[in-house]
């Protein structure tokens, strides 16, 4: 479950709930697609824990026999442990974790957040290293420390340079101190093929929640050893690249892809979150034209 794509889905939702037919549908396409694992809650922080339940829920019920990873994080760690149980109730097959927090953590302090999480679960955990959200830097003895912990088994590492020595020295600086069991998996799409190339064995993809065939063609070409192939299909997508960097990142560009090809329903953004209007808007129209993707 943490090697190959793990395609993250769109949540659609407004104020008055989730889009229940809508993420469902979402998350067919995943399973026809034959992506390797289905990743949800990626922007857990927008849900309540009943929400949150139910997206598990649903997922694991029309995910068929993809493995499904539920992303677990919140403030308090009784909060993230109730997430925890309430994934692993739903038949979750593993959970990401994330150290948010509105104070910035410690080191001792996120050990010892996953050391209390690790007790609790049955499943395996993927460890979430996202700065750009988090405001927390793992850095790489700490990775080591909880990759020692029984339940880990990935890592989930921000993009890494767009430079293949580079990335390949990240990598094996990382691999060198984590058991040989756990996986790295890259995120950052626009990444995606540098880091599968250098090294890591899983892209947790947020293109590929809506793309998957797409992601698939990309990940299935960097596992081979096919640089020149991974590179070509990510560089084709390079308007949708910078997209995200204009945009502040993935979620309100996807969110408006699928807003705009009547994936979903408008709006499917939790609210103070919209999706991207007027001229951004119309920047996205004429990049996914431009790429046909389908």
């Amino acid at each position: 479950m943490f090697t190959g794509l793990s395609a993250f889905p769109l949540t659609p939702m407004n104020e008055q709930g989730i889009h229940e037919h809508e993420f469902a549908r979402l998350v067919e396409r995943l399973v026809e697609a034959r992506v390797d694992s289905i990743g949800v809650l990626g922007s857990y922080a927008y849900l309540s824990g009943e929400e949150r339940a139910r997206v598990a829920k649903l997922c694991v019920e029309h995910a068929a026999s993809v493995p499904v990873v539920v992303g677990i994080g919140s403030l308090r760690t009784r909060d993230v442990l109730a997430n925890a149980e309430s994934a692993q109730q739903a038949g979750a097959s593993g959970v990401l974790l994330a150290p948010v927090s509105y104070q910035k953590l410690t080191e001792d302090e996120v050990f010892g957040l996953f050391e209390t999480v690790c007790r609790s679960l049955s499943v395996p955990l993927c460890v979430y290293d996202n700065p750009g959200t988090t405001h927390f830097e793992f850095s790489d003895e700490l990775h080591g420390r909880i990759a020692q912990l029984p339940q880990v088994r990935s890592i989930k590492i921000p993009p890494v340079q767009n430079d293949i020595a580079a990335a390949q020295a990240r990598v094996a600086r990382l691999r060198g101190l984590i058991p040989c069991d756990v996986t790295i998996g890259i995120s950052g799409d626009p990444a995606a093929a540098m880091g599968l190339l250098a090294g890591c064995d899983a892209w947790y993809s947020v293109i590929g929640g809506l793309y998957p065939e797409t992601a698939l063609a990309l990940t299935r070409a960097a596992q081979a050893g096919d640089a020149k192939d991974a590179n070509a299909l990510s560089a084709a997508l390079e308007p949708l690249w910078a997209l995200y960097r204009d945009f502040g990142g993935s979620l309100r560009v996807v969110a408006t892809i699928a807003e705009l090809t009547g994936t979903v329903s408008q709006p499917c953004l939790p609210q103070p979150l919209q999706t991207l209007q007027g001229d951004a808007r119309k920047r996205v129209a004429a990049a996914i034209d431009a790429l046909q993707l389908s």
